[in-house]
């Protein structure tokens, strides 16, 4: 068995009713991955942070993700020859 590590750095910046996210994951290979995620808070709604953070942290990360699966895809295709139309969960 081997054991791997990846990191994942998120930055948060809040401005206004704004908050925004950049999450980087360094791969393996120092292959580096970001995702960016965007929040905004309506003039009505109560100012509860955190729910933004979580909502911008959220999307960031779903952005890392879409990157990832996307170089992945890449990759299969390149060495089977055939397009890759979705990666199955599990």
């Amino acid at each position: 068995m081997r054991t791997k590590k990846w990191n994942v750095e998120i930055v948060i910046t809040e401005s206004d009713r704004t908050t925004q996210a950049e999450a980087r994951l360094r791969g393996q290979n120092a292959e580096l991955y970001v995702g960016e995620g965007t929040a905004h808070r309506n003039r009505a709604d109560r100012d509860i942070p955190h729910i933004g953070d979580e909502l911008a942290v959220a999307r960031a990360l779903n952005g890392v993700s879409h990157s990832l699966l996307h170089e992945v895809a890449a990759e299969i295709e390149s060495r089977t020859g055939e397009q890759v139309h979705r990666l199955r969960e599990g």
